[in-house]
């Protein structure tokens, strides 16, 4: 589904129609297949044992729909979910609320509850999408901001690498054409059919093809590793999708230290950590597991 914020890979896994034996004493651990997911479900479980409660993991399960269906159905107890996919799963994506943080949070977890589901602390950190403009050319431009970027776009200075999608969809690069006043020219435009923000962010840090800027979502990995510079949003163009734990109800009775528990450590996970731990993955090629292992250790999290 377009605009469904689940990065990576989008194959699809079967949702088993009950729970393994094991879980009907342990709480299932679930994250879709991308590397932020794998990563906030890799702390998620890791600090669910922590407190001693038995954990089953099943990271990586699926896209957005396979993941969100086997938390409803109960196969699953808590997952990594974005705010901003609330907008779909509501069929609301053109409201405005999408595109605060309080407002965006409030309102699908005040929906989700009518579900049975929880939503706790959020992360501060926009996953949404972005433009990343080379450094060289934002320092020599000053370029900071989308008002900034619609200016060098009307002095001819953009060559623009993205996916179709973002190219086409409303909510995308037509949406921060409107609210910033400018138009991308089309002959100025790489579009890739695929969405992968590795290739697009690569391709405005090293120039290829003569691009100079690149679709990116908020906390990609590569981000960290490239001289780029991601183009503030101060109108609120793009709907936000800041991750949280979203958690049944009946599970997060079990113990009322989870809430507490989790809050502590989505609360450190801004946009530069996550980038960080994200680069850990997918440019140093570390496990998601043992890149959540080390963070949590390192701020003392978990002994």
């Amino acid at each position: 589904m377009a605009g469904l914020r689940s990065k990576g890979g989008l194959a699809f896994f079967a949702v088993t129609s009950s729970r393994p034996a094991l879980a009907a004493r342990a709480l299932v651990v679930a994250s879709k297949s991308d590397t932020e997911g794998a990563l906030t479900g890799a702390m998620i479980a890791l600090m669910l044992e922590h407190l001693g409660l038995p954990v089953v993991r099943r990271l990586g399960l699926g896209p957005t729909l396979i993941v969100r269906s086997a938390l409803l159905s109960g196969d699953v107890d808590v997952y990594p979910e974005y705010t901003g996919n609330g907008a779909y799963f509501t069929g609301t994506e053109a409201d405005p609320i999408w595109r605060t943080s309080q407002s965006a949070f409030d309102t699908i977890a005040r929906t989700d509850a009518g579900r049975g589901l929880v939503w706790l602390d959020r992360a501060p950190a926009n996953n949404t999408w972005l433009i990343a403009v080379q450094g060289d050319l934002a320092r020599r431009e000053g370029l900071a901001t989308m008002a900034d970027f619609a200016g060098a776009v009307r002095r001819g200075l953009i060559r623009l690498a993205a996916s179709t999608e973002f190219v086409e969809s409303p909510a995308a690069l037509p949406a921060f054409e409107a609210a910033y006043d400018f138009h991308m020219p089309h002959d100025r435009i790489i579009s890739l059919p695929g969405g992968d923000t590795a290739m697009t962010a690569r391709a405005a840090a090293q120039g290829i093809s003569g691009v100079n800027a690149g679709m990116v979502y908020g906390t990609d990995g590569a981000l960290s590793a490239l001289d780029l510079v991601v183009m503030g949003d101060p109108k609120g163009a793009q709907i936000v999708y800041e991750v949280a734990p979203v958690i049944r109800a009946a599970s997060l009775e079990r113990d009322p230290r989870i809430r507490p528990t989790l809050a502590a450590l989505f609360k450190g996970l801004d946009a530069a950590t996550l980038r960080g731990l994200n680069a850990g993955v997918s440019v140093e090629g570390e496990p998601p597991e043992a890149v959540a292992e080390r963070y949590l250790r390192l701020r003392g999290l978990i002994g």
